[in-house]
């Protein structure tokens, strides 16, 4: 078998499928040992692959088994195929078996075709059964032949993977493939009679299991400790972090890059250390490491796969604990040559041991005997302290020699004395020393989510004051979420609330709360100390759709609505998000699709040619990537509506898209005309009326009426145009009903309709006077000399006085006065006075 790599083919090897042969370095193919070939075919898979890169070739070889002779002959990958080989293209029917005629014509020799590799990817939606291909020999024109297969998926377990129609040859596949579980299936096609009598030869069929990025790389431990020394230099080797994929590892879906995401802290530079994204392999890339300031690296390191794209691959991350260990780099040093020390009885005394502790302790002896040194149990910046057990009532001060060295010699480079003296004095005050919290700040690490009551570590305090006995209480200072309580006596910490990793309280995944250690000395005294919690994010929170509302044309191919989803969780528990839509209601998945862009964002558009406008709720289920991973559904609002050629919805579509069809619109059209129509009939009554009353006849004259008037100023006449009145108007109709009879004339409607008429002067009709105060004037004259004409309003009924009347006569008043008012200007207020001025004007009084 041929092959070029295109690179000389250095260190390429070669492999085949079956052990009966094997392939020499120069591609020769031959038998491992002798062996019967048992059909008058074979089928064998070559394999070249490079040892370095791990890339792979296939090619498929068949061996044409003759009666005097064995052909050989090979068919590489690709599309081109062997002379007098038929190679699907257009259709997804194969004709494995297939009738040739010589060239002389006189015989038929039967030659197979090489079924080409049938490709299915893995986790297939389906639907299923989902048809891969059809099998059919040219025989069934002749005879009726019926189509099996065989082999692992098909008759042997897994039992019915594959199956096919025994008339038809389709060939279908049953259920979602992993290729996780198996990579590929080796099944046998055949074709017999309706006796069951074999029709063709077997042909071999090779079905490979497409690989998909469905696996997140799986770090080894979640937790990695390695060291370094202090001092190191760039490129120092540290530790390696591995990551499995179970995807396949020869494609881009099992290939692992890693990265460094955080380091905690960043000193003395934010890049420490650096990792190399194929191996894992975590180096030193920064000088400066001193275990003097920082003992301890937190790292987290982040592997993806997708040959490391952040973008489509899936990642997962571990922390990475460096230690920076300690080395003999700094001898004992006294700052000077003699101390003088102020402590208090039985508190620890100092000497100036500069940049001690870590591997090489430094040893320390003096020349009194009351005083012995015990190492710390932590170190102090630039101090060494030491126990000194002394009595203040027995000694108040002491003189001292003292000699401090190193255990371990320096290391090397370094040309200093290991050893050093000074005096010290000691003075004792007895004074109470607050407690202190060894560890400040203490960090521990727990996922969020614990139950209440869960104990967290015990943050205890060390009280100086050893020989007075003091009792330490403790107390929260600081706890924002109110998360915690505290022991009061031995300082246990334990939760009172379940830890959010998402609360506001939390920075940087950290949540940070102050306590207080208090000793009962006099006067009392106080330290305080800090515990900061790392929360590990769970999955905990599903993720939301966005938007909540959307707009579309009603027919495709115009718009889409772009989605995205979001989610209060931090990598890996967010994204890539899936997005699906339900399978009910069933009007969903009829109406519109989803289409996924990457792992964030994806687009909903109609799948059918048209769809009434209205407001739809499109449910569409959002699922995480989370372990395990959470969904949620969420409802988007999409407003269907009519669209202008440039994909804009119209106003009518908008209207129309807000629930309302056509023929609801044209109903509210005819509606709103009515209703104008009635308004406008109603205008023109109202106007009507108006006009009929003002024609109406004056029932009292106003200067008759001695009540106050409700007068109406909101008409205006038209200038000279409104001064030609029609003075008829004003006249007394000559006939009504109401009216018994009277004579032509001016008249009321508002007189007693009873006793004698007496005579009035009467006006004429015709002509009419040509001005309006003339009309009024003799009006007013007609009235003053009707007597039966009382000033009253004529819509009242006590329209009657004097004899005869329920209200009685006007004298039965009984009027006080003074005699110094003179009433006889009343007889020259007519006819209608006349009976006050008999009363009072001119009279006796009575």
């Amino acid at each position: 078998v041929k092959f070029n790599n295109c690179a000389g083919n250095k260190g390429v090897r070669y492999d085949t499928n079956s052990p009966d042969f094997k392939v020499r370095a120069d591609g020769t193919l031959y038998a491992a040992h002798h062996l019967q070939v048992p059909s008058k075919q074979l089928i064998l898979v070559v394999t070249a692959w490079d040892p370095q890169t791990l890339a792979r070739w296939e090619a498929m070889v068949r061996f044409l088994v003759a009666e005097k002779s064995q052909h050989n002959g090979h068919k590489p990958k690709g599309r081109k195929a062997l002379p007098g080989e038929l190679v699907q293209q257009q259709s997804d029917t194969l004709l494995p078996w297939r009738q040739h005629q010589s060239a002389n014509g006189l015989r038929r020799q039967k030659r197979d075709w090489v079924i080409p590799p049938i490709n299915v990817p893995e986790n297939s939606r389906g639907p299923f059964p989902q048809q891969l291909v059809r099998i059919r020999s040219d025989k069934d024109k002749e005879i009726h032949i019926r189509y099996s297969i065989t082999g692992v998926g098909a008759d042997q377990p897994p039992m019915e993977v594959f199956n096919i129609d025994p008339v038809s040859g389709r060939m279908y596949v049953t259920r979602p493939m992993d290729r996780e579980e198996r990579a590929s299936y080796h099944l046998r096609a055949h074709a017999v009679d309706m006796n069951g009598n074999k029709v063709e030869n077997p042909i071999d069929l090779y079905i490979y299991v497409i690989d998909m990025n469905d696996n997140r790389p799986e770090f080894i431990n979640q937790v990695y400790n390695g060291s370094v020394d202090e001092g190191s230099k760039p490129g120092t080797y540290v530790m390696t972090v591995t990551a499995n994929d179970a995807d396949d590892g020869t494609t881009a879906n099992g290939m692992v890059r890693y990265r460094i995401v955080t380091q905690t802290p960043q000193s003395p530079s934010q890049n420490m250390f650096t990792i190399n994204s194929e191996t894992g392999d975590i180096v030193t890339v920064a000088a400066g490491l001193d275990r003097e300031k920082v003992q301890q690296y937190i790292v987290i390191v982040q592997a993806t796969d997708m040959e490391g794209n952040l973008n489509y691959g899936l990642s997962n991350t571990a922390t990475a604990i460096i230690t920076v260990t300690d080395v003999n780099d700094n001898p004992p040093e006294f700052t000077t040559s003699t101390v003088s020390i102020h402590t208090s009885a039985g508190l620890l005394g100092q000497a100036g041991s500069r940049n001690w502790g870590g591997v090489g302790l430094p040893t320390t002896t003096c020349t009194h005997s009351h005083f012995s040194f015990s190492q710390p149990k932590g170190p102090r910046e630039k101090i060494q302290h030491f126990s000194a057990a002394v009595d203040y009532e027995m000694n108040r001060a002491f003189m001292l020699t003292v000699m401090v060295s190193n255990q371990a010699p320096l290391a090397s480079g370094i040309q200093m004395s290991f050893q050093s003296t000074a005096g010290v004095t000691i003075s004792v005050t007895d004074v109470n020393e607050a407690p202190y919290f060894p560890t400040n700040h203490k960090l521990i690490r727990l996922e969020e989510g614990v139950p209440t009551g869960t104990v967290l570590t015990t943050f205890s305090a060390v009280d100086p004051d050893r020989f007075m006995q003091q009792a330490v209480r403790y107390s929260k200072l600081s706890d924002p979420a109110n998360w915690l309580n505290i022991n009061a006596t031995n300082g246990q910490i334990t939760t009172a609330a379940v830890l959010d990793r998402e609360s506001d309280y939390i920075k940087n995944n950290v949540y940070e709360a102050t306590f207080l250690a208090a000793d009962n000395g006099i006067p009392p005294a106080s330290g305080t100390g800090t515990l900061q919690i790392y929360l590990i994010d769970i999955n905990d929170n599903a993720p939301e759709l966005l938007p909540k509302e959307a707009q579309i044309c009603e027919k495709p191919n115009l718009n889409v609505i772009n989605i995205t989803a979001a989610d209060a969780d931090i990598d890996p528990n967010v994204g890539p998000f899936v997005f699906e839509l339900p399978s009910v209601p069933s009007a969903v998945r009829k109406n519109w699709t989803i289409t996924r862009l990457n792992g964030d964002y994806a687009q909903l558009s109609l799948r059918i040619m048209y769809l009434e406008a209205g407001v739809y709720d499109v449910p569409i289920i959002v699922t995480d990537s989370g372990n395990p991973p959470l969904y949620n559904t969420s409802v988007i609002k999409v407003k269907v509506c009519p669209c202008d050629e440039n994909g804009d919805c119209t106003t009518i579509g908008a209207v129309a898209a807000a629930g309302l069809g056509t023929g609801a619109i044209i109903a509210i059209l005819i509606c709103i005309i009515i209703l104008l129509t009635m308004v406008l009939l109603f205008v023109v009554w109202m106007k009507r009326r108006e006009k009929e009353r003002h024609t109406k006849q004056l029932l009292i004259d106003p200067e008759d009426d001695v009540r106050d008037n409700i007068l109406k100023y909101d008409e205006e006449g038209g200038g000279e145009e409104d001064q030609d009145y029609d003075l008829s108007q004003l006249q007394q109709p000559e006939t009504m009903d109401h009216v018994l009879n009277k004579t032509p004339g001016v008249r009321r409607v508002d007189e007693r309709p009873i006793g004698a008429e007496p005579q009035y002067p009467i006006r004429p009709v015709i002509p009419h006077p040509g001005d309006i105060g003339d009309f009024i004037n003799e009006g007013l004259r007609a009235a003053d000399n009707d007597p039966t004409a009382p000033p009253y309003d004529s819509l009242l009924v006590f329209d009657y006085e004097g004899s005869g009347s329920t209200a009685g006569s006007v004298s039965s008043l009984n009027s006080s006065s003074s005699g110094d008012q003179d009433y006889d200007y009343l007889n020259d207020w007519g006819p209608r006075f006349k009976k006050l001025a008999d009363m009072y004007g001119g009279g006796e009084e009575d």
